[in-house]
């Protein structure tokens, strides 16, 4: 089953599925590297909770047992950083840790790939990783650098906009 099959309203297959894909073409790696996970973002005020989730994510993982599935409702993440509700799936996409990461794909029905980017795509491919001033947590981006390992999987990366570089001993 592709995650369009189970009918969720403004859905993507976002952040790293997208990012690393283009990180990695710019690389010149001919193979994927490996995924933590497959994000697929959605937008539905209606069932915030977390068990809906678990419920597609389950769904994901009958049909396609060896991807690393991961399902969120984008319309309760604003409870994580104290943000106001979003009212889309874009919105929520726009306060993501880094600007590279801020992305969401997926196919229309007439079969052309749509981009959710709502902090644009120019850094994307300009070899950078890139703090969101909206989301705004220096520590949770600095963190997020440091322990994904992205400079060790794709060296040609340059961290922007970070002034605790000597803390990611960069």
């Amino acid at each position: 089953m592709q995650a369009s099959e189970l009918g969720l309203n403004d859905a993507w297959l976002a952040a790293g599925f997208v990012r690393n894909l283009v990180w990695d073409r710019l690389h010149g790696y001919e193979n994927a590297t490996p995924l933590n996970d497959i994000d697929v973002v959605y937008f539905n005020s209606e069932d915030c909770s977390a068990e809906a989730d678990e419920r597609y994510e389950q769904l994901l993982q009958e049909k396609s047992p060896d991807l690393p599935w991961s399902v969120k409702n984008q319309a309760r993440m604003h409870e994580r950083h104290g943000h106001a509700p979003y009212v889309s799936s874009a919105e929520a996409i726009s306060h993501w840790v880094e600007v590279e990461t801020a992305i969401g794909a997926r196919m229309n029905d007439a079969g052309q790939i749509e981009l959710n980017a709502p902090l644009g795509l120019d850094t994307l491919f300009t070899f950078t990783i890139t703090p969101n001033p909206r989301h705004a947590i220096a520590s949770v981006f600095a963190g997020r650098v440091s322990s994904k390992g992205w400079l060790e999987r794709w060296p040609k990366l340059k961290v922007q906009g970070l002034n605790e570089r000597k803390s990611l001993n960069l």
